[in-house]
């Protein structure tokens, strides 16, 4: 489930729990408890990354992005820890802060059919 994370991205992990950005926090009262019919976890270690949140049961990786996202450089970064993610056989579905925030009902339908698309059929 951790994919062989070492024991700082561990220690990153957690910090990063207690400082979840407002869009993050959004997200977050959504996705918990199991709202949408699989656990979610928070800042979740994998590999040498750490996951916005992470459904292990489906393999699927929801990313918040701010605009720094935007850059050209960090776009590609996302998009290595994308395929290296799809590596271990997990989707990875982004959204910005402003979609999170302000459009939530959409994000979270969007996330229902990831979910959807993941899980097998019986």
């Amino acid at each position: 489930m951790f994919y062989g994370a070492s024991s700082t991205i561990f220690k990153m992990a957690r910090e990063l729990r207690d400082n979840l950005t407002e869009a993050e926090k959004a997200l977050w009262e959504k996705l918990n408890q199991k709202q949408l019919g699989v656990k979610f976890r928070r800042q979740h270690p994998i590999n040498i990354y750490i996951a916005d949140f992470y459904c292990h049961e489906v393999k699927l990786v929801i990313e918040v992005d701010g605009d720094y996202h935007l850059n050209t450089d960090q776009n590609a970064l996302d998009e290595l820890r994308s395929e290296d993610m799809a590596t271990f056989g997990i989707e990875v579905v982004r959204f910005q802060n402003e979609e999170v925030l302000n459009e939530t009902a959409i994000v979270v339908e969007e996330i229902k059919k990831a979910i959807a698309r993941r899980t097998p059929n019986p």
